[in-house]
This record gives structure tokens, sequence and C-alpha cells, in this order.
């Protein structure tokens, strides 16, 4: 499917309005992903800290990602100024985590951020990142013809969004089940450009288990006042039942268990582990 830059950047939701004229606080904390993780929970709670600013744009402005073209000034432009009590700002995106040029563009930008990364089983993942896009009509493919189709589709489309900073690949931020749980990967490249003690990786399931003592975490990560949210509600992903088809969850889990394995020799994290 080819789609012009603007259309296109209107079903990713980007911000294309102006925003307000003149530089705000720096951001110092991105939640990075990962997509149908709980990155949006996790961003929308952090928000909620009385010593968080919020960003003008809502979520984020998708900079890193699909606005980067639009420059560091507007970037800037979507936060608020400093005032009291305000101690920190920052934005999320899960799209952050996956595309292949944004940790590089992150850390050129803003040397001092922290990353939090919100990480869920890679199986309940792509299966709930399956089903967004079908019931957004991104989707017509069942998913175990979507699975076949992935590597034709992502074909060189990595190169292409590190080549050109305007061009916005529809396969890539839609259609990439499989790869976006190659979390290990995708955190490689983090650390290759940021300082690991500067990534905080969360587990979805533990988020949402109990989500006062993984903040609790998070508050410490971001140096704020530790407060105890009251009336915390699951955004988005995170929440919802599993139905994988059983086949399917044989085939995806059969893919990931190097993947996994992996993942906890790097970080620790058995994020197949119950809660």
């Amino acid at each position: 499917m080819v789609m012009g830059a603007k259309d296109l950047a209107r079903r990713l939701g980007s911000p294309l309005r102006p925003l307000y004229r003149g530089s705000g606080m720096t951001p110092g904390y991105l939640v990075i992903g990962t997509k149908r993780g709980g990155s949006t929970s996790c961003y929308e709670w952090i928000a909620q800290h009385p010593q968080v600013a919020p960003c003008r744009t809502g979520k984020g402005t998708h900079y890193f990602d699909v606005n980067y073209s639009r420059g560091e000034a507007w970037f800037r432009s979507g936060f608020p100024r400093q005032r009291d009590p305000w101690r920190i700002t920052g934005e999320g995106s899960p799209y952050y985590m996956f595309h292949p040029a944004a940790p590089q563009r992150i850390a050129e930008t803003l040397p001092e951020v922290r990353l939090i990364a919100v990480l869920r089983d890679p199986v309940e993942r792509a299966w709930s990142h399956y089903k967004y896009e079908r019931s957004r009509g991104n989707e017509t493919l069942e998913l175990a013809d979507a699975l076949d189709a992935e590597p034709t589709r992502l074909a060189g489309e990595e190169e292409r969004l590190l080549a050109d900073p305007a061009y916005i690949s529809y396969a890539h931020r839609y259609h990439a089940y499989l790869q976006r749980g190659h979390y290990a990967d995708q955190l490689r490249r983090i650390y290759d450009v940021i300082d690991r003690e500067r990534v905080l990786v969360l587990r979805s399931e533990e988020l949402f288990a109990d989500p006062h003592e993984q903040l609790a975490r998070v508050w410490a990560f971001l140096g704020l006042d530790r407060v105890d949210l009251e009336g915390l509600r699951a955004h988005k992903a995170g929440a919802e039942q599993s139905s994988v088809p059983p086949d399917l969850a044989a085939r995806l889990r059969d893919y990931y268990a190097p993947l996994n394995a992996d993942l906890l020799e790097l970080t620790g994290i058995d994020v197949t582990g119950a809660v």
C-alpha cells in the first residue's frame, strides 16, 4: 500500500498542527514501548504524578519515529515551560523501541533522558497487536497468513527508515507482529547508544498485577517522591483476556523460545514467567 506522508501521518495519529511557539522543559523520560504491552497505561499513570509536567500533545509527539523531519524546535515546543511543582516532563511512543533510527536520535537529542520499556509475553503481545490492527482496518489477512507474509512485508523497510528521516513505513508500523517481540535485539540497539542504568525494563504482567509497587520503581528511577495514585485504570492493552488460538499459540511459543532465552540472558527478565 502506497500512501502520502500526510495521509499516513493522520492514520498514525501524528500531530500535524503547529505547536505553541518557544521551547519548553527538556524531556527527562520517554516510555518507549512495547506496542500492546501496557505502555499507554504506564505513561498515563506517570503523567498523574504531581511532579510530572504533561506533554502538550497528549501521550506524545512521535518525534523520534514518524515526525523527526519536523525538527527539534518543533519537538521541544510540545512541552510546557518549567514551573513548580514540576520536576520532569516526558512522553511515550511504543514505536520508539522498535523504530531502527529512534535510539540514536534519542541519544543525540536528549543525552540525559531516562527510558522506560514495558515488555509483555510476546505471544500475547503478537495476538493483541493483530486483533488491534484488524479492528482498525489495517489488517485484512488471517493471523497465520499475516505471520507468513511478515518477512516479505518488512523486507528492506529498516534500511529505508535508516536512510531517509522523512520515510514512514506502513508495514513496519502496523504489521510487525513477530518482530516487535524481538525484545533483546531492540534493547541491545538501545544499550549501544544509551547507558543501561538509564533504561528501566518492566514486565507488563507485573505492572498490571501490582501497579503501585511497579510505579514505586518508576518514581525512584525518575527521582520523584513516592506517591500512591488512586483509581488506577488500565488504558488499552494489558488487561484483556487471552484468546490465542491453540495452534497459533504453539507456533508463536516455539518461535519465541530462543528469543526469550536471549532476553533472559541479557536482562535477567523471564518475560513468560508467572506473576
